[in-house]
């Protein structure tokens, strides 16, 4: 059977052999054994349905050793023999074009060059997956190649429902990722259900078939870093960052954005990375300039690096408590500092305590796991301290949208103010949310469904020739944006970002996204481009996702808490001309803690791809920016008064302005 073959057949007629696990690529460590006896049966007989009766004695003992093992059935005997990566999109047999768009993405998730835990279906975050097992993802593949246009796939948690009758115009696919009765939502309760396979942490574009690797996240980066050097060093545009020292943590699939992006804006950046493997991998790829595990060697070179003004990148295979209080030791003060470890995931391995190995920690985490919860708290407030001295000395510090303070103030860390709130802000709270998402720019994508460098080429110089033509009309407002993110793609060539599919990240706001989308149609209908174009977006947006501690940070209406949005962003992109849709607990800051959701969609250069574009992409942003400016936000009720100008048919509720002097006097007149 070929490889085409094989992806579209589904669960094998024939048992395969049993496979063992693969040293070649990194592996999810062991998650902790939560399940009674009675639970552990009920897991088991959860994973056997989806095979026959007559496989289920010998599947059933090998389920419940991987369960004994790995705490999770990843069913490792199914996984595919055949390379995994994302397809140019004529190589799939699927009777749907745009089904066999989705099978690509899926594929590239899982790519090992993309993926972080490839095996365990886990693409980032230590814990955000595709699936729950390998038998799901060969369902899914078989339903998706099978499917008609008059057909949606429902996916409840990396679980394929079914095929259901619906409409060409409907998504071909609606993804939902640990969606539980909020009473139910705890970190305890996740890690139970997820035991018992009957929900998976999507993360953001893990469980919504979205991740185009780093680059994901490296423009937004490079705009945060940009924009934090303005505005807490007061450094202008034109002056650059040379010399500025960046101090932060994370080679992962999404942080080790961060090495990158600094080069990109001219700093110095020092990056701690305890984990070897993912530390060499950016290093090979690129993405890391040097890399050392002697920290001496780190405090010399960022002594000489920002001396001289380099733009370079300086990582540290160990663990970032250890380069702070280095830096403290040395009198090293950086200009700005971050963290991305993974701490929404702070019990399953995403954050690694101070003193122990990498491997060692994944040892105790399985041994012991209420000692390693402990050595995790001590170190966040070993962590924490050592942040308040360098930023007694002059450091800025941002949270990074990780739940860094979240989760260091959970563990004792000194991380608050007298009136409770946190000593730091969170990077969309100072940086993001006024500067970008109050604005309606955000995290726009796309992916070559070719495969072919030329393509992604073309639609590099078809963004820039967008852009260049904005800019010039655009409101002083948003002027600085629109350069920034014209010097972005002008350079992005360069800069070897694409891992696995031929995709691009480029910050823009509503006119830039369907200015930008409609382009890319009309090339793909002149063959301008050679085959269809993915949009999408990452969750971190202005309209897509509901979060306290990160892209709603800056909402201080009382509302921050609440989640109308993202639902309503979910349900408006299905009807508008999505390809897909997905909405998501958990994400970024951890489970419980966010509802996100996305989206994709085939621009296959027709004339209705054209209407769904103006249609969709309108209320992706303008539902976001309308909710900021009913919080008073006055970026945003800049924006979406602009936006209402543009068009007639959008009218939205306005707040009026409430004298303070007023309600105090009302107040003390009780």
């Amino acid at each position: 059977m070929s490889d085409s073959e094989s992806i579209c057949f589904g669960i094998p007629n024939a048992l395969p052999e049993n496979r063992p696990i693969d040293s070649s690529v990194p592996h999810a460590p062991p998650r902790p054994q939560v399940l009674t006896d009675d639970e552990k049966k009920l897991a088991v007989r959860n994973a056997l349905r989806y095979f026959p009766s007559e496989w289920h004695a010998e599947l059933g003992e090998e389920f419940l050793d991987e369960l004994d093992r790995l705490g999770h059935i990843y069913m490792h005997r199914f996984r595919p023999s055949y390379p995994m990566f994302g397809r140019p999109i004529h190589e799939y047999n699927a009777k749907s074009r745009s089904a066999a768009s989705i099978m690509m993405m899926i594929q590239n998730n899982l790519d090992p060059d993309v993926a972080q835990f490839p095996h365990e279906l886990v693409t980032y975050g230590g814990n955000g997956t595709v699936f729950q097992n390998w038998g799901q993802y060969q369902i899914t593949m078989r339903y998706l190649s099978e499917m008609s246009d008059e057909q949606t796939l429902v996916m409840n948690s990396g679980h394929p429902l079914g095929l259901f009758p619906s409409s060409p115009a409907a998504p071909r696919v609606v993804i939902s990722n640990g969606m539980v009765i909020p009473n139910y939502s705890s970190q305890d309760d996740y890690e139970r259900m997820s035991a018992l396979g009957v929900t998976q942490y999507g993360q953001m574009t893990a469980g919504s078939y979205m991740y185009i690797g780093p680059q994901g996240i490296v423009h937004g980066t490079t705009i945060t870093i940009l924009n934090a050097a303005r505005k807490y060093l007061g450094i202008t545009p034109s002056e650059g960052l040379g010399g500025v020292l960046y101090v932060t943590s994370g080679l992962g699939g999404m942080s080790g954005a961060q090495a990158k992006a600094s080069v990109i804006a001219g700093a110095v950046c020092i990056i701690a990375e305890v984990d070897t493997y993912a530390a060499n991998k950016r290093y090979e790829q690129g993405w890391l300039s040097e890399l050392h595990s002697d920290i001496e060697a780190v405090i010399s070179r960022a002594r000489e690096a920002t001396r001289n003004k380099e733009a370079v990148s300086i990582g540290y295979n160990g663990n970032i408590v250890d380069l702070l209080e280095a830096l403290v030791e040395y009198e090293i003060t950086p200009d700005i500092g971050s963290d991305q470890t993974s701490l929404h995931n702070p019990w399953l391995g995403g954050y690694t305590p101070v003193g122990i190995s990498y491997e060692e920690s994944k040892v105790v985490l399985k041994e012991d796991p209420e000692k390693f919860k402990e050595l995790v708290r001590s170190t966040l407030r070993r962590h924490a301290d050592a942040i308040n001295q360098l930023c007694a000395k002059g450091m800025k510090f941002w949270d990074y949208g990780n739940a860094f303070l979240l989760e260091a103030g959970r563990s004792g860390a000194n991380v608050y103010r007298q009136d409770g709130s946190f000593s730091y802000p969170s990077y969309v709270e100072d940086i993001m949310g006024p500067m970008c998402f109050d604005y309606g720019f955000g995290p726009f994508r796309w992916v070559c469904t070719s495969g072919e460098g030329s393509d992604l080429e073309k639609t590099d110089e078809i963004a820039i020739g967008v852009l260049n033509e904005l800019v010039n009309d655009s409101p002083d407002e948003i002027k600085q944006q629109y350069l920034d993110n014209l010097k972005w793609i002008r350079e992005a060539g360069s800069h070897n970002l694409v891992v696995g599919t031929k995709s691009r990240i480029l910050y823009s706001d509503e006119v830039g996204r369907i200015s930008i989308a409609r382009a890319f149609n009309q090339a793909v209908s002149d063959g301008d481009i050679s085959a269809p174009v993915v949009i999408g977006r990452d969750h971190h947006d202005v309209s897509g996702t509901d979060s306290p501690y990160r892209e709603t940070s800056d909402i201080y209406d009382g509302s921050m808490f609440t989640a109308d949005m993202a639902i309503q962003n979910f349900v408006g992109d299905s009807f508008r001309g999505a390809t897909w849709v997905s909405i998501h607990n958990g994400g970024g800051v951890g489970w419980g803690e966010v509802t996100n959701g996305g989206f994709g969609m085939l621009i296959d250069g027709s004339e209705d791809c054209n209407t769904k574009i103006e249609s969709m992409i309108s209320w992706d942003v303008n539902n976001g920016i309308s909710r900021r400016s009913w919080a008073r936000n006055k970026a945003a009720n800049w924006a979406i008064t602009r936006a209402m100008r543009n068009d007639t048919n959008l009218d939205v509720t306005m707040p009026n302005e409430v004298d303070d002097t007023l309600i105090n006097d009302i107040f003390d007149s009780r």
